[in-house]
């Protein structure tokens, strides 16, 4: 895990799930995900949103041409710890297709325009996934 990663990590632990800096107000969810080659556990803070009681991530990589790691850790081992505030849930990582994920996509975009930045900047389309409560 680097550095950025892990002070966010331990800034959202020691504040019951809030952080400050550029994600300040932001909803940020710690993704605890299983490593596709290592099958070592993994944890990424990301944002999150939530939409109609359900709850989605973005596989942004800030508008890289390539997917961060953990999204391929999602599509080889779809079970995944999520800690939200002082809670902690197990989920099952479904991306999203078509319609909806261009609709959810959108949504998040229209929240944080940043999303709509990064999706200008790559060719791939960033995929969207739902984090459903197993």
């Amino acid at each position: 895990m680097n550095d950025w990663n892990a002070r966010i990590i331990e800034e959202f632990r020691a504040n019951g799930g809030k952080v400050a800096g550029q994600f300040e107000g932001a909803p940020i969810l710690l993704l605890h995900s299983t490593g596709a080659r290592t099958g070592e556990e993994r944890v990424n803070p990301m944002m999150y949103l939530e939409l109609d009681g359900r709850r989605f991530v973005f596989a942004s990589k800030a508008g890289s041409d390539r997917h961060p790691d953990w999204y391929h850790n999602l599509v080889a081992n779809p079970r995944v710890r999520v800690e939200i505030g002082t809670s902690t849930l197990e989920a099952i990582a479904v991306p999203l297709s078509g319609e909806e994920r261009g609709e959810v996509y959108a949504e998040q975009a229209r929240r944080y325009p940043g999303f709509a930045e990064y999706q200008a900047k790559t060719s791939r389309v960033i995929p969207v996934v739902e984090l459903r409560a197993a």
